[in-house]
């Protein structure tokens, strides 16, 4: 790699994955001497990188964390991938001060002070071509999304008032565990320590949140995952329903946005589909709009009342 500045930029994107290198991996990864990637070593931090070095057998290099930013360095895809991601974001609330969504809206206007000359005109050309459609969702705030991961990953206990869905402001005490983010919704998974049970909060209806100096002992997760729990609450009162669909993969997918769905493909020709649903009137226009034969394998009772609705469309006609 005979280019000073290529050189260096790949070094600083194989050093901003966050893991550590040894000098010997590094150098075959670049393709460099030691004595080269010392120098360049050398060259990240005039730059303001502060890489830090641990000497020694199982010696390595890593990107510790500075006091300030330095310009960060992007590869094409990933100059576009941020600029789609904060768009995406940016488009999914109100743009209340201090929302996610707002620091989003900012964020995407600035990115290119941080991105290389080479990228700042493709970035410019993106910015300037896409346009997000809103798709409006309850938005928490950017401060409480941080202090709720600084009190997870520190186990910290947590305070804060919270309004039910009637409207009802309780004030809860609670071990927190894990953010999801869930069909435009934040979620909270936490131990509720007056409950003694494991609960699930909407972030956007949390307020006067505290974080405490109090620590916790962590317990096993109530399911494989923080969103396998919040799943389980959601479809605790619906249906499980199994369609077989006579449709490639790729096809099915479209038809079932709007539907917390599991989509897999059985062959190139069928896909197997599994819904929650509260009735079987939900499946209805997905179905017509699929325009693809299907079954449904369970429950009986859904294949009994589309049946029903069948004869129903045909008397019509």
């Amino acid at each position: 790699m005979p280019d000073v500045t290529q050189r260096i930029l790949a070094l600083l994107a194989t050093l901003q994955t966050g893991r550590s290198f040894s000098g010997d991996e590094l150098a075959a990864r670049l393709e460099v001497s030691p004595r080269t990637l010392r120098r360049d070593i050398d060259r990240l931090r005039g730059y303001g990188y502060p890489v830090s070095a641990q000497p020694g057998p199982g010696g390595h290099y890593r990107l510790a964390t500075g006091t300030t930013l330095p310009p960060l360095s992007f590869d094409d895809d990933e100059a576009i991938a941020t600029l789609l991601g904060l768009a995406t974001l940016a488009a999914t609330g109100s743009a209340a001060h201090g929302s996610v969504d707002e620091a989003a809206t900012r964020a995407y206007g600035k990115v290119d002070q941080y991105l290389p000359k080479r990228l700042r005109h493709r970035a410019a050309q993106l910015r300037a071509s896409l346009e997000t459609g809103i798709a409006p969702a309850p938005s928490p705030s950017a401060a409480v999304l941080a202090t709720l991961a600084e009190a997870i990953q520190h186990r910290r206990v947590i305070t804060f008032d919270y309004t039910g869905k009637d409207g009802s402001v309780t004030s809860r005490r609670v071990d927190p565990y894990r953010h999801v983010h869930h069909h435009m919704r934040w979620y909270l998974l936490a131990w509720d320590v007056d409950k003694g049970d494991w609960r699930v909060f909407r972030i956007d209806r949390m307020s006067r949140l505290e974080s405490s100096t109090n620590t916790y002992l962590p317990r096993p997760l109530p399911a494989d995952t923080a969103l396998d729990y919040l799943r389980q609450g959601l479809h605790k009162h619906r249906t499980r329903v199994v369609l077989t669909v006579q449709a490639p993969l790729s096809t099915v997918l479209g038809a079932f946005t709007r539907q917390d769905a599991e989509i897999v493909a059985l062959d190139d020709r069928r896909t197997r589909v599994v819904l929650m649903l509260d009735t079987w009137q939900w499946l209805l226009l997905d179905l017509a709009f699929l325009d693809a034969e299907f079954v449904v394998e369970e429950p009986p009772g859904f294949r009994t009342a589309l049946r029903s609705f069948g004869e129903r469309l045909l008397r019509g006609t």
